[in-house]
């Protein structure tokens, strides 16, 4: 699979394509962390506007990703996610970007984001985009297994 072969789509947050890349990314978490550790309140449909879906040229769901504001000049990264048969294969790039250019199309002018210690995948990833370490901010001051970062954009 290459990005060329890669379509994103803006997506319902409860759409069923959204709803089982998710429960596919809480599998995961929870065998990496041995349980759910997200600290505050979790996503929503009514609190996530933004969120995208990327299909493959078989028309499967192989990644997402949501966004949420935090104020009028930023928002969270929430729900990254690609499945593991479409790692390395720019899923994950064609996501963080579509949300990047939603997030500019809003007016917000700064993404934030958590990850945890046990996902050095995402975090290498993260940080080749650009994305720098911040203190915890929010629900995750304090969360010892809680990295965050944040990029301009």
């Amino acid at each position: 699979m290459s990005t060329a072969s890669i379509e994103i789509r803006d997506t319902a947050f409860d759409h069923p394509d959204s709803e089982a890349l998710r429960a596919a990314q809480r599998v995961e978490i929870d065998a990496r962390y041995g349980g759910d550790t997200e600290p505050g309140t979790k996503p929503s449909a009514s609190d996530v506007p933004v969120f995208v879906v990327a299909y493959d040229d078989a028309g499967r769901p192989v990644g997402c990703g949501g966004l949420r504001q935090l104020d009028d000049a930023s928002a969270e990264i929430k729900r990254m996610f690609v499945t593991p048969d479409a790692r390395g294969t720019g899923v994950s790039v064609a996501v963080l970007h579509a949300l990047e250019e939603r997030a500019r199309s809003r007016g917000w002018s700064t993404l934030r984001l958590e990850t945890g210690t046990a996902q050095p995948d995402a975090v290498r990833f993260y940080e080749r985009e650009g994305y720098t370490l911040i203190p915890n901010f929010g629900a995750y001051a304090g969360a010892a297994e809680s990295l965050c970062y944040e990029r301009r954009i």
